[in-house]
């Protein structure tokens, strides 16, 4: 028997749950192993040298069992979030392939898509390249009871359209002055801005992009902007530092979280996201089923057979 199962034998004779309720824990377990899991197409060599360049990962147990509790906190912040007609803003943002991705997937994985929006905005048309900066980002702010997970965001500026030449220096410079002001206003409207920079090693994204290189799972990921941007390493690494310097203020200061450990970096994230907060618990009503109302006169149809999805598993 696994230690996982252990686990959960132990966690169901503690809380007296029956065969049912463990079904329905492994099952949420599960949905974390799917996205866990190296895809049989990566090659035995190339996991073995990531593995060995990584020793001191975290027990998947240990990860799983903090991940589950985490997410059940940020239930209760979104229920908070609801409830308060609060507004909350978090702005992921890091160099290619350092992880933003999977930490805004953990996030809201459990939660309601109602109230938590992920924005990833593609490459602005041609209409929005003549419009005010920040006008395509304000209409994907919150309203209230809302949060949004930016994965990239206005500092698209600062960052890829300045290093790749996407930006003019003028443009890049009336960014650096308007954005304090900008989100001082998102401040004073009431919205919560929290700003994450996802810090990785130069050898970190070497390893992470041969990753992808050889897996057809995630080939996808690799963008001509992302080849990029090893070339253009050092120019990223300048823009950063003076996009630190010139945009942490104390309204929304930067926050950088150490991503070569992709399990211990969205555990630390989610941890910290959730101590900004003031959140508690919010009062609600017992949720009672309704008995099935029953009609004996009723008959349910017999449906055509090719309405069926074929069941081949």
């Amino acid at each position: 028997m696994s230690n996982e199962d252990r686990t959960l034998d132990g966690f169901a004779a503690r809380n007296g749950a029956d065969d049912w309720l463990r079904a329905e824990i492994e099952d949420v377990l599960d949905e974390d192993f799917e996205l866990e899991l190296s895809p049989p197409s990566l090659s035995d060599e190339l996991t073995k040298i990531y593995k060995k360049s990584h020793p001191n990962a975290l027990d998947r147990l240990v990860y799983f069992r903090e991940l589950l509790r985490l997410q059940s906190e940020l239930i209760k912040l979104q229920n908070w979030v609801a409830h308060h007609k609060e507004k909350v803003v978090v702005l992921f943002e890091g160099r290619d392939a350092a992880g933003k991705g999977g930490v805004i997937k953990r996030i809201s994985q459990r939660l309601n898509p109602r109230i938590v929006r992920v924005v990833a905005l593609p490459a602005p048309s041609d209409r929005e390249k003549t419009q005010w900066y920040f006008q395509r980002y304000v209409p994907h702010l919150p309203a209230g009871g809302e949060i949004v997970l930016f994965d990239r965001s206005w500092y698209n500026r600062a960052g890829v359209e300045r290093v790749m030449g996407f930006a003019k220096p003028n443009e890049v410079e009336q960014f650096f002055h308007d954005v304090p002001e900008f989100e001082r206003m998102l401040a004073r409207s009431g919205i919560r801005l929290v700003k994450y920079w996802f810090s990785i090693t130069d050898e970190e994204q070497q390893m992470r992009f041969m990753m992808r290189v050889h897996d057809p799972l995630k080939q996808w990921k690799l963008s001509p902007m992302d080849l990029q941007s090893r070339v253009r390493w050092e120019q990223y690494t300048k823009a950063k530092e003076e996009m630190f310097a010139r945009t942490s203020i104390p309204e929304a200061p930067w926050y950088i979280v150490e991503g070569n450990d992709k399990k211990r970096a969205r555990l630390n994230c989610i941890n910290h996201l959730l101590s900004l907060i003031p959140y508690e618990g919010v009062p609600y009503d017992e949720i009672t089923l309704p008995e099935r109302v029953f009609n004996p006169e009723y008959e349910r149809q017999t449906l055509p057979s090719e309405l069926y999805v074929p069941q081949r598993f």
